[in-house]
């Protein structure tokens, strides 16, 4: 992470409603629809534009071009992108560092996912898994449950992890499930808009430890896109250049994910108190200066958790900070207006471009009744395990 060789603007964003699986197109329409949306917001034609970057999970080899073939047939480089969960914002990562490094003047950074239904699992079993590591830490702290998704296993753990250690109560994190579905009832692009009660959230059928059903992100399909470029471009073709990304950081894994006997970091704790750390120093700010921030809530026990790795709020303060109401509208800090993936839904490689599409419409001023009012410094964080951490900060200038 360097401090930026000159300005990136987000000059346009797009996306398509998330949907459940079985009730999406396919992902070359997908894709084509959120990069066409961009480029239209934008007020970009695709030729002008010299790089693709393009990223999904489920998917075969070069799907990112077929993909955006759907909106061009232009010649340009094409990048296909899987970094588990945070595939999205890796994308948006390699865009901004070859606008940045002046490697070119406009790049699109597109996301999409066709999911199944049913929790994640690996497409082999005939060779090492990439989070083979992972689990056997897991199965020495807490055991495996054969019945349990593995994912929520390790999400899980960290939430039974933080509760051992503040002896905070399960009806906490159900309380993150009951505000992303009222920050969702807002978003006509979310897929579940309805909300629920604490006893609703808490009533559903349990996962493991203190998450229950609505506590986890569900499979979604769908797909988000963002044009980027130098100051030069915008102002040559009289773009939209009030967002700038400030400040952006990618960490992975350091050997305490694997040697701190703590769940937390096993599933990425220090990669965001890292990723952080970064962005506030390379832009001169601190948490306490940013109106509105996305993360990454695959589960709510990783949205708690995230608070602090974030600085949101201090270490150990979580639950004061949730019982307050400081995540949300009227509080100190507004986190996923969009209603975050466990509302809004969770197609992994579309994650990362979704958080952009939100940041930047609040920052624009555009995000209607989801609005924080005088949004200027919007927080990105975007997790995968395995693993990587991207955190984004976007400026209104």
């Amino acid at each position: 992470m360097t401090q930026s060789k000159r300005a990136v603007h987000v000059v346009g964003v797009g996306m398509i409603p998330f949907t459940k699986p079985g009730a999406s197109e396919p992902y070359t329409t997908l894709g084509a629809r959120a990069a066409q949306l961009a480029l239209a917001d934008a007020g970009v034609d695709y030729a002008a534009v010299q790089q693709a970057y393009v990223g999904y999970v489920y998917g075969d080899s070069t799907a990112g071009q077929a993909a955006i073939y759907g909106v061009g047939l232009t010649g340009i480089p094409v990048f296909n992108l899987n970094n588990n969960c945070s595939t999205g914002s890796s994308a948006l990562f390699l865009a901004r560092q070859a606008v940045e490094s002046g490697m070119v003047e406009c790049a699109i950074a597109l996301g999409f996912e066709q999911m199944v239904p049913g929790a994640l699992k690996g497409a082999y079993d005939d060779r090492p898994s990439p989070m083979a590591r992972f689990a056997e830490v897991m199965r020495a702290h807490q055991d495996f449950e054969p019945a349990a998704p593995r994912a929520a296993q390790f999400f899980g753990g960290a939430g039974l992890d933080y509760m051992q250690q503040y002896g905070i109560r399960p009806e906490t994190f159900g309380r993150i499930a009951v505000k992303a579905r009222q920050h969702a009832a807002r978003n006509p692009l979310a897929v579940f808009r309805q909300t629920l009660t604490l006893d609703e959230v808490m009533a559903s059928p349990p996962v493991f430890g203190p998450l229950t059903r609505y506590q986890c992100c569900p499979p979604t399909c769908g797909a988000a896109a963002a044009i980027v470029c130098s100051a030069d471009f915008a102002r040559k073709h009289k773009l939209d250049m009030r967002v700038v990304i400030a400040a952006q950081a990618m960490t992975t894994d350091t050997p305490s994910t694997f040697e701190s006997d703590d769940m937390r970091k096993v599933v990425g704790y220090d990669m965001t108190v890292a990723a952080a750390r970064q962005v506030y120093e390379a832009a001169g700010i601190g948490p306490e200066d940013l109106d509105v921030v996305e993360l990454h809530d695959c589960f709510t026990a990783n949205e708690l958790i995230t608070y602090e790795g974030l600085g949101l709020t201090p270490e150990g303060t979580a639950e004061k900070f949730i019982l307050d109401g400081d995540n949300t509208y009227g509080g100190r800090i507004v986190t996923n207006p969009s209603g975050g993936l466990l509302s809004k839904g969770h197609p992994l490689g579309a994650t990362g471009l979704a958080q952009c599409y939100e940041l930047v419409s609040q920052l624009r001023g555009q995000a209607d009744q989801r609005q924080v009012e005088g949004a200027r410094l919007a927080l990105q964080h975007n997790l995968g395990l395995g693993g990587a951490c991207v955190v984004t900060l976007y400026q209104k200038v």
